[in-house]
């Protein structure tokens, strides 16, 4: 049971190390930012509690309890601070059920067998296993139910009555469409209506109204128009609270009761699991979202980071709640999205907001049990129904499909519209098992002779299933001829190996010889594991069958697809635009003055200095990273680019950076085709739009129709306006690095020249850096620094500071502008030190009198943590942005 319970100091060591005593604490520790919150989801909750009770046919004031214990409950026991527990849309169709076929409170002892079962496994730490289940099932069998849910509260919303299952709801609806009139399928349509268009509101009045959940203003406006033009409509009724009826001792088949427990067990436990899952989410996206002051909180605390969810603990925590709402007559709780989405997003800091709206809820049910029943019938059941057609998710569709797993979603929703939850998973288990085996005997073997030499090329996984095809192929082979077996794959099981083992035997036998290569052609020595299995190279398990020394690029395979490396073409001694700072000894003070490629010598080299000549030949390298490409990457990423190319580019992100070739913005991104609109150029830099910097003179040649004296650079602001006002991105990333060649140019100053010899046109490009120079030097401005140390030479710290400077000059372009005064578009900046291989991000700190310190935090490689900081340039540093970006690329110099 410690999972369910908070963890507490040992007693041994409060007697090893004494500490001071401290007042007792008088008062709970809630920061204002919980209170608002649980206010904004308790105005959520009421509604969907009395809909949810009206949809499974118990007693209205059920959902009540059930939202009050969930709240209260599972805030104070479960492990996800800002997941919001209540009454589930998932077990609607389980419940009303149950409910038919045992009665009110049978099913109220039902609840309480799930929430002990939840309890056991959540103290035998089960819960993260229980997400090792395909999302297909899991988002099937929501789906499923929420095509129940809407059939049926859509015969309540046009003014009949719901049938005993899905299928006759749907055989009985065109009947019901046939005789449909009354005031209550228009007041179902006016609260659809209101629940759709709400948070769609226009100007500044909508986005005042929309901080009023749409779930709400739907039941008023529904309530209210119902009042006065339809007095007589049927209305929620909540009977008193002396007649509640509790549980009693179930009566029926041992092993149906059985199976009722571990169904609603099964469903409460997954859809409360996903949900603490999407809340971390939502918190994590949340924590690089501009930081709102610190509310004065209650008391004398202040506001704690949220955590990372302990899964077992919730698991606890919803099966406590699940006990105790049984126990008081309520229905099955379990943790929702809806509910914890607001929650996040309306400023929770942690789980006082979940258990404050609770009590809200508690004081409700008591004490505005008039107000309740002025509440329409019909629009209770329409905004169920739209909960249950919104558990449709076409974005999971999408996905699902993307990944080959479709039929394991569609045999889910239909075994739960046909036949039931349980059973709608098991029949989704049962198609993913056909599906995974199918995808295990789909290996392509074939057999080619070239050079004389007979070829088995074999793609896929080799197991016990693929072994008679495989026979059937080496055999193809003539006897005594020399072989080559190619595999490309990631597993080969032990009957896959004997065989080939076996055939490879009589081969040498036969005087013939037998290679094994990879599918880049590198030699391979097949070595067991001792479970049996065979890892092949290039994937994991390297360990047990890796490459020869020989083979290419052994030491960055994990990125092999992803570029044109030549690792083993290193010098050995360093050459001209070679680091000499070995990267394994780098430190943060040692690479930002050694540059690869540096900027500074190519302005300072003299005209017409000897080429280069110990780099391969530029048009063999082209050509074999093409040849790499087409071969390795293109078979896998064709469909994608297939889908990008007949739909169009929807990047989610502007990325500004610099043309320095060390800097990978896919690899550093963890980006794919069409996730980022990459602008590059010298420097990174931003013109300021149809001006010359500030402070610059001009002294380029007299302006021209063609080339104005003091204009920006118009390809910049193409792309700007382009990715902002077209595509409609949603961020813009500027990301300098260390040891940049245009910032040490910079601080070199411009070769002197005669009066009579223009700038060149790396000069003439290079004036748009030097605001950042005087930023730099000038003491208006804090001086921007890393975390934790400043910067290790001028060079990092005007890359530095050009990063903020560049992010100003960005708000100065109109459509930019307009887009943050909108709320639409965040900024961000970004530092990559190429020698540590180290990304930091651009925050923004109370500092000095002078403004703020210009701070860029080190992203690790765990989830970060919610920091109290507001970021640079009054917008946004979010660091899951640039994780998620897409590239489509606009290249300028």
């Amino acid at each position: 049971m410690s999972a369910c319970t908070p963890t507490r100091h040992d007693r041994a060591s409060r007697r090893t190390r004494p500490s001071p005593r401290r007042p007792p604490r008088l008062r709970p520790r809630i920061a204002g930012a919980d209170v608002s919150a649980s206010i904004t989801v308790f105005l959520i909750a009421v509604p969907m509690a009395l809909g949810l009770s009206l949809a499974v046919g118990a007693p209205l004031e059920a959902g009540l309890v059930a939202a009050a214990v969930g709240g209260i409950v599972a805030g104070l026991f479960g492990g996800a601070p800002l997941q919001v527990s209540g009454p589930s849309a998932g077990l609607t169709v389980v419940t009303a059920e149950l409910i038919q076929i045992y009665g009110w409170r049978t099913t109220c002892a039902i609840t309480i067998g799930a929430g002990l079962l939840q309890i056991l496994l959540g103290t035998l730490r089960v819960a993260r296993n229980a997400l090792a289940v395909s999302p297909a099932i899991v988002h099937g069998t929501l789906a499923g139910i929420g095509v129940a849910i809407a059939l049926a509260q859509l015969h309540i919303m046009l003014g009949g009555s719901p049938q005993s299952s899905v299928v006759a709801n749907a055989l009985a609806l065109p009947g019901q469409l046939a005789v449909i009139g009354g005031a209550a399928p228009l007041i179902g349509a006016l609260t659809v209506a209101v629940v759709l268009l709400w948070p769609r509101l226009p100007g500044r009045a909508g986005r005042t109204a929309r901080r009023i959940p749409a779930a709400l203003a739907s039941v008023v406006i529904a309530t209210a128009v119902a009042a006065v033009a339809a007095p007589g409509l049927a209305r929620v009724d909540l009977p008193s609270w002396r007649s509640h009826a509790f549980p009693e001792l179930p009566h029926g088949p041992v092993l149906a009761l059985a199976t009722a427990v571990f169904t609603v067990m099964l469903v409460a436990g997954l859809e409360s699991l996903l949900a603490a899952v999407a809340v971390d989410r939502l918190a994590a996206d949340r924590a690089g979202e501009p930081v709102k002051p610190p509310s004065p909180a209650i008391g004398s605390a202040t506001a704690v980071p949220p955590q990372r969810s302990d899964l077992d603990r919730e698991l606890c925590g919803q099966g406590v709640a699940n006990t105790l709402s049984g126990l008081l007559g309520g229905l099955p709780v379990a943790g929702g999205v809806v509910r914890g989405s607001a929650n996040v997003r309306a400023g929770a800091t942690g789980r006082a907001s979940s258990v404050l709206h609770g009590i809200w809820v508690l004081l409700a049910a008591a004490l505005l049990v008039t107000v309740f029943e002025w509440i329409p019938l019909a629009a209770l059941a329409a905004l169920v129904m739209v909960v249950g057609v919104q558990m449709v998710s076409f974005a999971h569709i999408r996905n699902v499909h993307r990944h080959r797993e479709f039929p394991v979603y569609a045999a889910t929703v239909a075994g739960v519209i046909g036949f039931g939850a349980l059973t709608g998973v098991a029949l989704g288990v049962a198609v993913a098992v056909v599906v995974s085996l199918r995808r295990l005997g789909r290996t392509k073997i074939t057999v080619s002779e070239q050079d004389g030499r007979h070829v088995v090329t074999v793609r896929g996984q080799l197991t016990f299933l693929s072994v008679p095809r495989l026979t059937r192929a080496l055999g193809q082979v003539p006897p005594g001829a020399d072989a080559t077996v190619e595999l490309d794959g990631s597993f080969m099981d032990h009957a896959a190996y004997e065989a080939i083992q076996t055939w490879r035997g009589a081969r040498i036998a036969q005087g013939g010889s037998v290679a094994f290569t990879g599918r880049s052609g590198d030699s391979i020595a097949l070595a067991g594991r001792s479970d049996g299995g065979i890892d092949l190279p290039g994937r994991p398990g390297d360990a047990t069958s890796a490459p020869t020394a020989a083979a290419p690029h052994s030491c960055c395979r994990p990125w092999t697809p992803w570029r044109n490396h030549h690792c083993h073409d290193r010098p050995t001694e360093p050459t001209h635009g070679t680091n000499t700072t070995s990267t394994s000894t780098s430190t943060s003070t040692s690479t930002s003055t050694s540059t690869s490629t540096s900027l500074t010598e190519a302005v300072i080299a003299t005209p017409g200095s000897a080429p280069d000549t110990t780099r391969p030949e530029g048009t063999h390298r082209l050509r074999s990273g093409l040849s790499s490409f087409q071969r390795n990457t293109a078979p896998l990423v064709r469909d994608e680019l297939a889908r990008l190319a007949s739909e169009g580019q929807s990047p989610s992100q502007l990325f500004i950076t610099c043309a320095d070739s060390r800097l990978v913005t896919s690899m550093i991104t963890a980006s794919g085709p069409g996730d980022l609109f990459t602008v590059r150029n010298v420097g990174n830099l931003v013109p300021l739009p149809d001006a010359l910097p500030t402070g610059t003179p001009s002294t380029d040649a007299p302006a021209t129709p063609t080339a104005p004296a003091t204009s920006g650079d118009d390809s910049v602001a193409a792309a700007i306006e382009y990715a902002v006002e077209v595509l409609r991105v949603e961020s813009i990333t500027v990301c300098g690095h260390s040891g940049c060649g245009a910032m040490q140019a910079l601080l070199r100053g411009e070769p002197e020249t005669g009066p009579d010899t223009p700038r060149t046109p790396l000069w003439r490009w290079l004036r748009h850096g030097l605001p950042s120079l005087e930023r730099m030097a000038s003491r208006r401005h804090s001086r921007s620094r890393i975390s934790g140390r400043p910067a290790a030479d001028e060079v990092e710290q005007l890359c530095l500071t050009n990063v903020v400077q560049q992010l100003e000059h960005l708000r100065a372009h109109e459509a930019v502008a307009r887009r943050l005064a909108e709320g639409t578009l965040q900024l961000h900046g970004m530092y990559f030190h190429v020698g540590e291989a180290q990304a930091y991000l651009l925050t923004e700190w109370a500092g000095s009198e002078t403004g703020h310190d210009e701070v860029f935090d080190r992203v690790g490689t765990e989830e970060p943590e919610p920091a109290a900081t507001r970021p640079a340039t009054c917008t946004t540093a979010q660091p899951t942005t640039c994780a998620t970006a897409r590239p489509a690329t606009c290249t300028t110099a």
